[in-house]
Formats: C-alpha cells, sequence, structure tokens
C-alpha cells in the first residue's frame, strides 16, 4: 500500500485532501465509517462489496464508488480475488461540476487514475499536480454524461436487474445516480414507457414466477428471492401481477 502526503493548500474548486493505492488482501475491508470529505475509489483490478444507503453493490475492474461527505460506507475486498484501487479524496468548493453517483462503470478513467501515482515524484507541486488530474477527471465525466457514455436510465436497468433481490427503492436508485427522485422518474418513464417503480416490480415478477413454475421453488424462497422478507406482502403483489395466488401459479392455474 502506498499513503501519499498530500498537503492542504485550501486550492478554491477541487482541493486534493488525501491519495494513495493498495493491493488489497482477501476480505481487507474499511468501515462502517463517515468521511468529511469526497473520496473517490477507483478499481484497478479485482472485486469486491461497497455498501451505502442501506444498499450493497458488488464491483468489478473499471468501476468506481464514490463515498460523499456525512455518508456512512463500507466497503470489502473479495476472498478470492481482491482488488487493487486506486483513491483520491477532496473537497468541492462551491459544489461538484457534474453528479456523482455512488458507483460508475467508466474503464476510461484508469489512464487518469494512473497518472495520478506520477505525484509521487512531485513534492512541492503533488497537490497542484492532484487537482489537475481531478478537473481532468471532471471533465471526463461530462463528456461522457453529454456523449451518452454515462447512460442514467441504462444504468438504473443495469441496477435492477443486478440488486432486484435487495430492498432497492426508487428512491435509493435515484440517489445512487446523484439525481433528483422526480427526475429520475420522468427520465426512466421517457425511455421506457413505464414508471421505474412499475419496471422494479414488474421484473421481480417474472423473476419470481419462472422460479416457481419452473424451478419449483417454495413461495418463501421465491419471496426471499426478489426482495420480499413478508411472504403474505409478497402473495398480495404476485396475485396483483398474475390473477392468482403463487401456489395456483406454479400449478399451472393462472
Amino acid at each position: 500500500m502506498l499513503d501519499m502526503l498530500v498537503t492542504n493548500h485550501g486550492y478554491g474548486g477541487l482541493n486534493p485532501l488525501v491519495f494513495g493505492w493498495q493491493k488489497c488482501n482477501p476480505l481487507h475491508d474499511f468501515g462502517p465509517a463517515v468521511r468529511k470529505y469526497y473520496l473517490i475509489h477507483y478499481i484497478v483490478s479485482g472485486e469486491g462489496i461497497f455498501r451505502t444507503g442501506g444498499n450493497e453493490y458488488r464491483l468489478h475492474t473499471g468501476e468506481m464508488f464514490v463515498i460523499h461527505p456525512e455518508e456512512e460506507t463500507y466497503y470489502c475486498a473479495d476472498e478470492k480475488n481482491p482488488w487493487h484501487y486506486i483513491w483520491i479524496g477532496f473537497s468541492a468548493e462551491g459544489g461538484l461540476p457534474c453528479p456523482l453517483p455512488s458507483t460508475l462503470r467508466l474503464p476510461s478513467a484508469g489512464s487518469i487514475f494512473a497518472r495520478m501515482t506520477e505525484g509521487e515524484k512531485h513534492e512541492r507541486g503533488r497537490s497542484a499536480f492532484l487537482s489537475a488530474r481531478l478537473w481532468e477527471l471532471f471533465a471526463l465525466l461530462l463528456d461522457a454524461e453529454a456523449g451518452g457514455e454515462i447512460d442514467y436510465v441504462q444504468y438504473a436497468l443495469d441496477l435492477i436487474h443486478a440488486e432486484y433481490m435487495n430492498p432497492i427503492t426508487v428512491e435509493a436508485i435515484a440517489s445512487r445516480l446523484g439525481l433528483n427522485r422526480s427526475y429520475f422518474s420522468t427520465l426512466f418513464k421517457r425511455t421506457t414507457g413505464v414508471s421505474p417503480k412499475r419496471y422494479l416490480f414488474d421484473y421481480r415478477m417474472r423473476i419470481a414466477g419462472t422460479l416457481l413454475r419452473e424451478k419449483q421453488t417454495a413461495v418463501s424462497v421465491a419471496a426471499n428471492s426478489v426482495g420480499y422478507s413478508d411472504i403474505f406482502n409478497f402473495s398480495k403483489m404476485f396475485k396483483r401481477a398474475y390473477g392468482c395466488s403463487p401456489l395456483e401459479y406454479a400449478k399451472g392455474k393462472d
């Protein structure tokens, strides 16, 4: 691990505070903890989990996870394929140049983080060097957003498809994207034709239906598998979707 000393010069705008990189040991973890500043980790290789806002995300090479000020988070390296990441912490006087979702997939940012490690060669100019790399990173994020590389709706769809088994909500998805809930819902419906709440519900019910009829899964297991801890609520929602109970559906009575 290298934890590089960064002098806080109080630069306006994006002011670097901490920087370093680490090849983690299996199950190396940190937290739960709260930071006073923004902290971005870029995953060079490997994988691990990141928890924030009551949600857990499995992240891989080429992805970033973002810790916002006053946000309680926890992260842990994978047992078999622990991650190697580069991190930078900073303050943002006057706000961020663009929204930062809790996680981002942007492999092209890897070259910027790699150049950040060259800050080891600088002493007096290290903070200025890292500040320049931060602005370069945000320039890439802004270009990616404008060019459609960061597709918020597709990102939300990927999140739902990967984490439907968790108790995720529309509010949590919007928060992770760094978007207002109302704006996110409007954007999602404009693209897909349905609200994010309806899409999440329908997707969960499709998975549950497959588990019940094709896999002959128990109703309680199907419920837990699609994010419902209350089997009675699950049965009510399932009947709303299919017009029959989970047991009836499993027997082919729809």
